[in-house]
């Protein structure tokens, strides 16, 4: 299997975490289901078969997808190919930062998985036939970040409010009151909720269950916890009950079905 990990020069890497290529991954398993982790990518399907999305239940095909597509902020899980035999590069967003490249508002996109020329420029199907003509994944990268750039320059506008915001849910997502960081900006509570609708995809109040969500998944994945109520407390679930109910509605499971289930990757639960 080949990774690589390049993290873009500035002003894109002030709205793109990373970027990211495998190819030659070899799971046992075919099929993952993908929990919400705050996150939005832009994916460059390098190879040319089809991949799918599946119903969360029944595993049926329901969505196809095909060379390049954005998938928005999840506050549910998705069943997705497992990676096997694919050849991927992805863009790694920001949280909260991928709003200046859409045409279309972050709330419109969540939950969905969509064509990306449908919501970026179409610019973008160009861009993945550089990244085809391209043998290294160093000349991938370079490729990516100069087109980039190139189509979104002038789109790069960075919102301090959101950035605010985003910065101190995740910093103290077991204390932080969203009521005191409308006061903080001097915001109303219905204009903060629309600015973060947005540009995240969600609420400033779903948001914070996301991420107190994968403040729960890492705890699990570093201690292996069985006291549930103590990671209900250390990750500002207001008890135990709604702990449970949250994961379950974030994972289709209970943790300790997901303790059971769980695979090497974090976020991602292997399903068939």
């Amino acid at each position: 299997m080949i990774t690589k990990i390049h993290i873009p020069n500035y002003p894109l890497n002030q709205f793109i975490d990373h970027f990211f290529y495998y190819t030659g991954f070899n799971p046992e398993h075919s099929v993952d289901r993908f929990l919400p982790d705050g996150e939005v990518q832009l994916i460059f399907d390098l190879t040319d078969y089809t991949k799918y999305i599946y119903d969360n239940e029944t595993l049926k095909e329901i969505q196809s997808c095909q060379n390049v597509w954005f998938s928005g902020f999840r506050t549910e899980p998705i069943t997705i190919p497992s990676g096997k035999e694919s050849e991927m590069l992805i863009i790694q967003f920001k949280k909260g930062k991928a709003f200046p490249f859409l045409s279309e508002p972050m709330q419109n996109l969540t939950n969905y998985v969509v064509d990306a020329e449908l919501v970026l420029k179409s610019e973008i199907l160009n861009i993945r036939e550089r990244l085809l003509e391209t043998k290294t994944e160093e000349e991938k990268f370079q490729i990516l970040e100069k087109n980039l750039l190139q189509c979104y320059l002038n789109q790069l506008q960075q919102n301090p409010f959101v950035d605010f915001a985003i910065s101190k849910i995740i910093a103290c997502p077991n204390q932080v009151s969203i009521k005191e960081i409308s006061q903080n900006v001097g915001f109303s509570h219905k204009h903060v909720c629309e600015i973060f609708k947005e540009n995240v995809g969600v609420t400033p109040k779903t948001f914070l269950k996301i991420i107190r969500f994968q403040k729960a998944i890492q705890h699990i994945e570093q201690q292996r916890f069985t006291d549930w109520s103590a990671v209900a407390f250390d990750c500002g679930f207001y008890d135990q009950s709604h702990f449970i109910a949250d994961f379950k509605v974030f994972s289709g499971f209970t943790p300790t079905e997901y303790l059971k289930q769980k695979g090497e990757t974090l976020n991602y639960v292997p399903i068939k």
